[in-house]
């Protein structure tokens, strides 16, 4: 139950992300919902890395979350979803032009 609820935070984080790179810099959105999707998908992966690497990130096993844990799959996922949507952003435009 505690990975879901994980990768829920990861997901919403990244979403943010995603749409704070869309809404910051112009020339990367994919649109309102290119930007949420790239960005939870990068918010999954970007957490699921940042607690790999940093294990206490990925909270106290049987101990329920605690607030740093949670602060940390925020900033692994919000990273995450930010640097995705500036990449496939990137991408794109490079393909268009």
């Amino acid at each position: 139950m505690e990975s879901i609820v994980n990768l829920i935070i990861e997901a919403v984080a990244g979403a943010a992300g995603g749409n704070a790179v869309g809404k910051g810099m112009k020339s990367m959105s994919l649109g309102s919902a290119g930007d949420t999707i790239a960005g939870a998908i990068g918010g999954i992966g970007g957490g699921q890395i940042l607690g790999a690497l940093v294990p206490a990130i990925a909270g106290a096993a049987g101990s329920g979350l605690d607030i740093g844990s949670i602060i940390g799959q925020i900033v692994g996922g919000g990273a995450g979803g930010a640097i995705l949507t500036a990449i496939v952003g990137a991408i794109k435009n490079a393909m268009a032009k």
